[in-house]
């Protein structure tokens, strides 16, 4: 089972936890069989390998990668997109990529789903069902349409022929307004679930007919020239042999706090009190001091190093204009190595916390505008300094002026906090140069 994951958005919606750096989809608000939290990109890849041996390629763009392998770990499959466009591009890329870069045949069968539903194992039954539908019939896309539970205006529509579970496709429908929407229900119409299956082969045909670009190579180098337009617009509903299989199993799209509310693990998580009045409320403190709430009533509240949110919970899906024009530069991130927190910037100093895991290390690199000063908080490694190796434990400080080569490796876990010294502070301040053990690592 061929199956690419889209892993794209940003994170206006589940603010001040998310960020363009932290989508929604990287929040670890969920727990698994264990009761360990996990996220809904661990919850999604754990479903689907555990109802069958299958093949995910992750689609998504730069900034994602580091929490992506950070949450999953080096060996997963991505596909890293150039810029961001939208699914089309996106599904056109990945697909390429499974054909010229993984060897994937034309005549497999692919299956493109979001990253972001939460679903029952279910869910994925249904979507692995897509796999011998796509080799057992000529019909050029597959589908997957949820069952509604209630006449929604959030959604696009699909309109099957007739109500049996696997049904040719009449046509699709925009978001409507909810009376429209129950005239669709009594038609049998689905939910439009963004999942779709194919040969790889006809996937391929219509990115050269749409593109003219027929390589992996050729897509990704020319890849900020391509149209901006959704995978349904471009190919499915100019497709006239479409299926469609009915899923009527849970579906919920946690794409703002009023839904993510109810599926989440704890009513609260972090140093959260509630008093006995408090009712419908969730809460999210990862700013590690005390949070106290009380008389709270169908509220949620969320705080991170980014912002604080008191919202009631209808409101909160309404947000992301005002989001827009408060949120800054993300205070979290994780990367593949471990984790960035941002916990005090001044006008020419910023004091980050990093945590570097046993066995990783960050790029080599060096900053043109500001002077870098180390302390240990625990853990050993290794400083390299324009080369030299400098060993470091618990209590150690080191230091580096502008210009100068640096790297820290990690011989266990590390926390360490960074001061950066400069009149110019920017992310883009950095130039990366090759080492052996970054390149080792990567292998």
């Amino acid at each position: 089972m061929n199956i690419i994951l889209l892993s794209g958005g940003s994170g206006k919606r589940l603010w001040p936890l998310s960020n363009d750096i932290q989508s929604k989809q990287f929040l670890r608000l969920f727990k698994d069989e264990s009761g360990n939290y996990e996220s809904m990109l661990q919850r999604v890849y754990r479903q689907i390998t555990s109802v069958g041996e299958a093949k995910i390629t992750i689609a998504t763009s730069k900034s994602q990668v580091s929490a992506i392998k950070n949450q999953l770990g080096s060996k997963v499959s991505v596909c890293i997109e150039p810029c961001r466009r939208d699914t089309f591009p996106a599904i056109a890329l990945a697909s390429a990529y499974l054909h010229d870069e993984m060897g994937v045949g034309e005549d497999e069968s692919i299956i493109v789903c979001p990253v972001d539903p939460y679903v029952e194992t279910s869910y994925y039954e249904c979507v692995k069902s897509l796999e011998k539908l796509v080799q057992q019939t000529d019909t050029a896309l597959t589908l997957m349409g949820i069952e509604p539970t209630y006449p929604s205006d959030k959604y696009g529509y699909i309109i099957p022929k007739d109500m049996k579970t696997i049904s040719k496709v009449s046509c699709f429908k925009e978001k409507p307004d909810k009376e429209t929407a129950a005239e669709y229900l009594k038609q049998g119409a689905l939910w439009n679930a963004g999942v779709f299956a194919f040969r790889l082969g006809y996937l391929l045909g219509k990115i050269k007919d749409i593109t003219g670009m027929t390589s992996y190579d050729e897509l990704f180098t020319n890849y900020e020239t391509l149209n901006k337009i959704s995978f349904d617009y471009a190919v499915v509903e100019k497709e006239p042999s479409i299926q469609v299989v009915r899923y009527s199993g849970e579906w919920k799209d946690v794409g703002t706090w009023n839904m993510m509310t109810e599926v989440m693990a704890d009513t609260a998580k972090g140093d959260v009190t509630l008093d006995d009045t408090c009712e419908n409320t969730q809460v999210v403190n990862e700013l590690g001091i005390p949070m106290l709430c009380m008389g709270c009533r169908n509220m949620v509240i969320a705080a991170s190093g980014d912002g604080i949110l008191v919202s009631d919970k209808e409101r909160s899906g309404y947000m992301k204009p005002y989001v827009e024009k408060i949120a800054g530069a993300a205070h979290f991130a994780e990367k593949s190595w471990g984790t960035y927190t941002v916990i005090d910037t001044e006008p020419e100093a910023m004091t980050v916390k990093i945590k570097l895991f046993a066995g990783n290390c960050m790029n080599y690199h060096s900053h043109q505008h500001r002077d870098e000063v180390w302390t240990i908080l625990s853990g050993e490694g290794r400083f390299i300094l324009d080369g030299k190796e400098i060993s470091v434990k618990q209590g150690d400080s080191i230091s580096a002026k502008a210009g100068t080569k640096h790297m820290i490796i990690a011989d266990t876990d590390m926390n360490i906090i960074e001061l950066q010294i400069g009149e110019d502070i920017s992310y883009k301040d950095k130039t990366v140069y090759d080492h052996e053990f970054s390149k080792a690592k990567k292998k």
